[in-house]
C-alpha cells in the first residue's frame, strides 16, 4: 500500500447503504450530504483527506467543500475500484 494511504484518513462519501454493502478497509463513512457538517471533525483528522465514492463525481464534490473549508491536504481518491486498486 502506498505510504500517502497509510497515513492518510479515507473518507468514503457515499451513502450509510453503499458503505455497508461494500468499502475500503479502514475507511469512515462520512456522506456527501454531512461533509459541511462534521467539518469540525474532519478538521480533527489526520491529513491528507482521501475521499472517494462509486464514480468520482461525489468525492470532487467533498473535496471542494473540504477545501473551502481550509482543509487544503484533500485528495479525490475517485471511485471506489480506483480506492481498492491503490489500497492493495
Amino acid at each position: 500500500m502506498p505510504e500517502a494511504i497509510t497515513n492518510a484518513t479515507i473518507v468514503d462519501v457515499r451513502t450509510p447503504g453503499e458503505f455497508a454493502g461494500h468499502h475500503v478497509p479502514g475507511a469512515i463513512n462520512i456522506p456527501l450530504d454531512e461533509v459541511a457538517q462534521r467539518i469540525n471533525e474532519l478538521k480533527e483528522l489526520p491529513k491528507p483527506v482521501i475521499a472517494y465514492c462509486r464514480s468520482g463525481n461525489r468525492s470532487a464534490m467533498a473535496v471542494a467543500i473540504l477545501k473551502q473549508h481550509g482543509i487544503t491536504e484533500a485528495v479525490n481518491g475517485g471511485g471506489i475500484n480506483d480506492m481498492l486498486q491503490a489500497t492493495k
